[in-house]
Formats: structure tokens, C-alpha cells, sequence
């Protein structure tokens, strides 16, 4: 999704200005084997593992809670993390096993909460659309949450309590091994992603 929003954008822009390079961009939530899967560049939104790759940070992503406003008039918007418990929950599906949310809170019970879904989906942009529709509270990266936003269909709450962003990078190869297109790239991607996360921030 984020690559679809904000990283294809970029490439079509970089191919306008340099038309004699061609690019194959690999859309995927799975976090991808550069070496082993022949990719020279990634996105990548959360904290990432030591590698001997190279990381050049763009920016932060905030981690939102979310519902439609009238799901949490019927309700009643949470104060607490712990009082998710009494609305229904719309949750991601991913390879990774389910840790529940976490929050930054000052008590113990509200800094990890576990809770049932009464929807799971596979993808961020179903759990967006499932929230949109009312269905349920679901936990999102901000940008998957920003058209819900600003058409007035989902609201943001508990963000006091938000945890601590997730860092964005560009993650690839030493530079000084890399293609001169590539470096070209870098040099012209980097920008704009820092420009575009700015953009996201500023945002409902």
C-alpha cells in the first residue's frame, strides 16, 4: 500500500527524468531477501534487523488506532488500551505470530493488550476499508488510515498512547558497490520519501 501511494509515484517521476533506465518494482507486504530475490533496493517501515546492508533513514510512521465515529458513539470512545476490550476488533492476519497491541501507558495492563478479533483480514488496505465501514477498531500504519480521515469515516483516538513510531528506511547494498543508476535512484528517492513522510505527518 505504501509502496502503490507513495514509492510508485517516485519511480514514475525518476523515469521521466532518466528514461533510458529501466526499473521492476516489486510491491509485497513480505519482508524480501535483497541478495536472495536479486533486489537492489527497500522500503522498509519498522525496526530493522543487523545486517551488513546499508539503511538510510527517511523518516518516522506513526502506529494509529482507528474506528468509524459512529462504531465509537455506540460504544464509547476508549480512555484506555483496556478498554478495547468492549468494542469489536478487526485484526491483521500476518506470517508473523500475534503479540497483541501495544501502547505507551504508564500502567502495566495497558501496554500490551491482547485481544479477539471478530474480523481478521490479510491485508492492511481490508482492515482500512472493514474500519471505514464500521465493522470494528483496527490498528494501522497512519498512511493506510488517511483517506478514512479525511473523508470523515475513521477517527483517531488513544493517541496519547500511541507507541513509539516505526522508523522508515531505504535499505540496500554498500554504496560504493552500487550501480551508477542505483545511486542515481537513491539520490532521487530519499528526498521525496522524506518529503512524502512529512506530508503524512502533517496530515488529519
Amino acid at each position: 500500500m505504501f509502496g502503490r501511494q507513495h514509492v510508485l509515484p517516485v519511480v514514475t517521476a525518476f523515469l521521466a527524468r532518466y528514461p533510458q533506465i529501466r526499473v521492476r518494482l516489486l510491491l509485497s507486504d513480505r519482508n524480501a531477501d535483497l541478495v536472495g530475490d536479486h533486489i537492489d533496493l527497500a522500503v522498509r517501515i519498522g525496526d530493522l534487523a543487523d545486517s551488513s546492508m546499508v539503511a538510510t533513514r527517511l523518516g518516522r510512521m506513526r502506529i494509529v488506532a482507528c474506528a468509524h465515529p459512529a462504531l465509537l458513539a455506540k460504544y464509547g470512545e476508549p480512555q484506555r488500551p483496556r478498554d478495547l476490550a468492549a468494542l469489536p476488533i478487526i485484526r491483521i492476519e500476518s506470517p508473523m505470530p500475534y503479540r497483541g497491541w501495544r501502547f505507551k501507558a504508564t500502567m502495566a495492563e495497558d501496554r500490551h493488550v491482547t485481544l479477539q478479533p471478530v474480523l481478521c483480514v490479510t491485508t492492511p488496505e481490508s482492515a482500512a476499508d472493514a474500519a471505514r465501514l464500521g465493522a470494528g477498531v483496527a490498528r494501522l500504519l497512519h498512511y493506510q488510515a488517511i483517506d478514512g480521515l479525511a473523508c470523515g469515516e475513521l477517527t483517531l483516538f488513544l493517541q496519547a498512547m500511541e507507541p513509539e513510531p516505526a522508523p522508515v528506511h531505504l535499505l540496500y547494498t554498500s554504496r560504493d558497490l552500487a550501480p551508477l543508476k542505483l545511486r542515481k535512484f537513491i539520490d532521487f528517492a530519499a528526498p521525496a520519501l522524506r518529503r512524502a513522510l512529512l506530508r503524512i505527518a502533517a496530515a488529519v
